[in-house]
């Protein structure tokens, strides 16, 4: 990284906040990966040859799927708003060409599987069969 923006970084700590959105994709993929733990997590375990009565006690986190599910959806809109709205100082990170590039496709990549680990309930029928 340039020292400049180094320097910079390392002064101001609000700049330091235009970094933040892999933060925000990480906190995105961990509340889809709480959202859909009900039900992938049985059939993952499935799916290793593990089986038993105590897989059902898996299925008790699906009362708080609806709250996992709002929290990933607000964390990859917060996520798309810094990429995509939040103005660029000059002398931050997201300043220096390819990261911010860097940090859509780690944003997209991350969307398109949390998505993915959300609507599993409505395909997981199709692999039973």
């Amino acid at each position: 990284m340039n020292t400049k923006i180094e320097a910079n970084l390392q002064t101001s700590p609000e700049k330091a906040e235009s970094v933040s959105s892999p933060w925000l994709n990480v906190g995105a993929a961990l509340a889809a990966i709480g959202a859909s733990l009900c039900c992938v997590g049985p059939f993952v375990l499935v799916l290793m040859g593990l089986g038993g009565s105590w897989m059902s006690t898996l299925v008790g986190m699906a009362p708080f799927r609806p709250v996992f599910i709002l929290l990933t959806l607000a964390l990859l809109g917060w996520a798309f708003y810094k990429l995509y709205f939040a103005p660029c100082e000059e002398g931050t990170a997201c300043d220096i060409s390819g990261v911010r590039k860097r940090q859509r496709i780690i944003f997209w990549t991350v969307a398109i599987l949390a998505i993915g680990l959300i609507a599993f309930p409505w395909y997981a029928p199709f692999f039973l069969k």
